[in-house]
């Protein structure tokens, strides 16, 4: 067991459109993390869907499913004391507040993070590629093309990638972590 100055437990979600740069500042911060010693797991909602549920789709229902199912791995891992960076669209406000209610009932802590990039840097980076197929009418229901996205309105932090860094994004999210008692190590600077 760890007896370093991170508190035991926490999840944060990182939310935005699609290449939005959720998982890239969710690893950049994990990376962060590990570095000063302590347990830290990024739960990518694409890669989970993927590998452990791949029958869920797109609806409004199987989003929910998702982020469902995604809060209760968060909350395993935080339960032991581990920092969990959750990167996942999160449309809805709804499943993100349940999200809250349940680390609220668990005593456990729970960050909001806003990866509010422009639809327009979105489509350009096009990571998965999620874009261009929409474009060739090869997808539907892309959330913030024609599937709805519910901005967060009071995210414990906004980050807008087109004019931070992926470094500057990660000294945010851990300053924020910091005053929010979840972790203690420098935020700059060489990692020990």
């Amino acid at each position: 067991m760890n007896d370093g100055p991170c508190r035991p437990g926490g999840t944060v979600l990182l939310t935005g459109l699609p290449s939005s740069g959720k998982t890239t500042i969710a690893t950049a911060t994990r990376h962060r993390v590990a570095d000063a010693g302590y347990p830290v797991e990024v739960l990518d909602g694409d890669d989970v869907r993927g590998r452990l549920w791949p029958e869920l789709g797109l609806t409004r229902a199987d989003r929910g499913q998702n982020l469902g199912r995604i809060t209760t791995l968060a909350l395993m891992l935080a339960g032991h004391g581990v920092l969990v960076l959750v990167a996942a669209i999160a449309p809805y406000a709804a499943d993100r507040e349940l999200m809250r209610a349940r680390h609220d009932e668990a005593g456990l802590d729970f960050v909001e993070v806003h990866i509010a990039t422009a639809l327009s840097a979105c489509e350009q980076r096009d990571v998965k590629g999620l874009y261009g197929r929409r474009l060739r009418g090869e997808l539907t229901q892309l959330t913030g093309v024609d599937a709805a996205y519910e901005e967060p309105l009071l995210p414990h932090l906004r980050i807008d990638t087109t004019v931070e860094s992926v470094a500057e994004s990660a000294d945010r999210v851990l300053e924020l972590l910091i005053r929010r008692g979840l972790f203690t190590a420098p935020v700059s600077g060489p990692q020990p």
